[in-house]
């Protein structure tokens, strides 16, 4: 039986498509029962749900973190997720959160960790004169960007490179890393 996913998106939800399209896969072991996000229309949303499967927007906007974070948190255990998938979910989640969760909540990051923690990691990696950026995945602990890492994949920094192209090249390399990644850690830990 396949361990039951929820993934929390804030925006286009690329990632999100990824790990869907990867659940399909008769030996993927998660299938994504739940898509949720603190933006109500944001643009996954109508990707998952032209893939049948269930979303929640609420905007986070007027509460306190903790209270959003219940209002998520009853969402997924609603559907009984087992774990949780943060595709460019854009909110740092506050520790009562991550405590429910602790040790199944995981993360896609665009830099390879520890380096570059938060936002703006390409243009960091570019102006540091690193000869490499790339992604990682990771385990949610309380701390930004912190937790054991599980996966990662390098791209080159090549001549001339823009935030913006070196983006393009390390997302790609996001959409194959984060469903391989969270189903060797799921086959693992499940």
């Amino acid at each position: 039986m396949k361990a039951k996913l929820g993934i929390l998106i804030s925006g286009r939800g690329s990632n999100m498509a990824s790990l869907i399209a990867a659940s399909r896969a008769d030996d993927c072991p998660y299938e994504v029962v739940l898509v949720a996000s603190n933006v109500e229309d944001a643009a996954g949303l109508a990707t998952a749900e032209a893939e049948s499967i269930p979303t929640f927007a609420h905007p986070h906007r007027g509460l306190k973190r903790a209270d959003f974070d219940a209002l998520i948190d009853a969402e997924l255990r609603a559907a009984d997720v087992e774990y949780v998938a943060l595709a460019g979910y854009m909110r740092i989640l506050s520790p009562e959160f991550i405590q429910g969760w602790e040790g199944r909540i995981v993360n896609i990051h665009p830099s390879l960790l520890p380096l570059y923690k938060g936002l703006d990691t390409h243009q960091r990696a570019i102006e540091a004169g690193d000869a490499e950026a790339g992604c990682s995945v990771h385990i949610v602990t309380p701390e930004l960007d912190d937790g054991p890492v599980i996966g990662q994949a390098r791209v080159p920094i090549l001549p001339g490179d823009t935030p913006d192209a070196l983006a393009a090249r390390v997302l790609i390399e996001e959409h194959r890393l984060y469903p391989a990644a969270l189903a060797a850690y799921i086959r693992e830990h499940g």
